[in-house]
């Protein structure tokens, strides 16, 4: 089982539609860069036939440290978060 990341995307569009792999590479970085900067802005990134990208309020908690096992209060913050679709979901499966 092979891994995708970037590089490999990146190496399939250039194969694919016979860009260089600077061009595809840019198109990889435009293409996460316009998500990225949607999640920013608290917009959700909905891919069609792939699934949801939202950002998720995780309220704050008690925390325990784990060097001094004292209580400590873990912040509020946003977290990114995907649902994949039901056509997603069926291929996987």
């Amino acid at each position: 089982m092979n891994d995708v990341n970037k590089k490999t995307i990146t190496e399939t569009i250039a194969e694919t539609y016979n860009f260089t792999k600077k061009e595809a590479a840019e198109i990889v970085d435009m293409v996460f860069e316009t998500m990225a900067a949607a999640l920013e802005n608290g917009d959700r990134v909905d891919i069609s036939g792939f699934g949801k990208f939202e950002v998720k309020e995780r309220a704050s908690r008690q925390g325990i440290n784990p060097q001094t096992k004292e209580l400590i209060e873990i912040p509020s913050s946003r977290i990114p978060g995907f649902k994949a679709s039901k056509k997603l979901k069926d291929r996987v499966n």
